[in-house]
């Protein structure tokens, strides 16, 4: 293979994963541009090695590559008592890799196709963010005196959406407490914590 056109496929794979990893720290996530542009970068290095030396078929490397990288993925989750934050993280490092693995072996079609819809997801995903949809909603310790309940049922329509997750009454103290799960995005849950703030009813809360 000439040095022109490997210089080319690398300059290509570079260029795409640094702007996608670069959108990513942006986005404050826990992996972004050095772990996007090297993964593309090696996995393009490897499938252009591929070429050369495996005698025109470069599966058995572009194999291990693929699977080696999911490993990596998987170092991207991070596991709570009774959530895994990361799958998109890891998803997208496993899919920057075969990224490189096409540009690397000279799929540009495929490769752009590649590209061109991991973009779309994130900017759906992005919109699910902003407005706190499906993996986004946020969970909601309510602990409240039992002779409010009306009026917390009232700041409950404050959310886009709520559902009633848990329920526990102490009858001895008057108390209630109640966990949820509600949409709301960033802005919006600011201003309902200032409220809560301020409501003397509320006994207390905890957001995660």
């Amino acid at each position: 293979m000439e040095s022109e056109l490997i210089i080319f496929r690398m300059f290509i794979t570079f260029i795409f994963a640094m702007l996608f990893g670069f959108q990513r720290q942006h986005a404050h996530k826990p992996i972004g541009f050095g772990t996007f542009t090297f993964v593309a970068i090696g996995s393009c290095g490897l499938a252009i090695i591929g070429m050369e030396f495996g005698e025109g078929n470069p599966l058995p490397i572009l194999g291990a590559i693929v699977t080696g990288i999911g490993f990596l993925g998987a170092g991207a989750l991070i596991k709570t008592t009774d959530k895994i934050y990361g799958i998109t993280t890891a998803a997208g490092i496993w899919v920057f890799a075969i990224f490189g693995l096409l540009i690397g072996v000279g799929d540009y079609l495929v490769g752009g196709a590649v590209y061109f819809f991991v973009w779309i997801i994130i900017l759906i995903d992005l919109y699910f963010e902003k407005h706190g949809v499906g993996s986004y909603q946020k969970r909601i310790f309510f602990e409240i005196k039992m002779k409010d309940i009306e009026k917390f049922n009232h700041l409950l329509k404050t959310f886009n959406k709520v559902k009633m997750i848990s329920m526990e009454s102490e009858k001895e103290n008057e108390l209630e407490k109640y966990e949820y799960l509600v949409e709301c995005n960033g802005k919006k849950l600011r201003k309902v914590i200032e409220l809560l703030n301020k409501l003397k009813w509320i006994v207390g809360y905890r957001v995660e």
